[in-house]
């Protein structure tokens, strides 16, 4: 699936099930706090908290599918084509950041 399809399918999926969009303002808070709960998995699975017994079964990649959800929401509601602006992304960082990548001695 291409992220023009999540986009369609993010927007299916609330025309059938969700009713409407939240607004953009809530949606906002949304996307917060599902990264919130991404990180504090990983501060907890990968950092040097220690994990708590309630937070073991949480399922990174779910969190992952959270916070992905709700910004192909506030994509669809604020007329973002989020495959175009990803690829324009994605080819300004490869030009910007090739050589400076691989020159940082940080890196090697």
């Amino acid at each position: 699936m291409n992220i023009q399809n999540a986009q369609q399918a993010v927007d299916e999926w609330i025309m059938n099930h969700g009713v409407r969009y939240f607004n953009e303002l809530t949606n906002m808070a949304q996307l917060t706090e599902e990264v919130g709960e991404v990180a504090r998995i990983i501060a907890r699975r990968y950092g040097e908290q220690s994990e708590k017994e309630s937070d073991k079964n949480k399922d990174l990649g779910e969190e992952l599918a959270d916070v992905l959800f709700v910004v192909l929401c506030l994509a669809n509601q604020t007329g973002v084509d989020l495959q175009q602006a990803f690829e324009k992304k994605l080819d300004l960082k490869t030009k910007r950041d090739h050589d400076r990548h691989h020159n940082n001695q940080k890196l090697k």
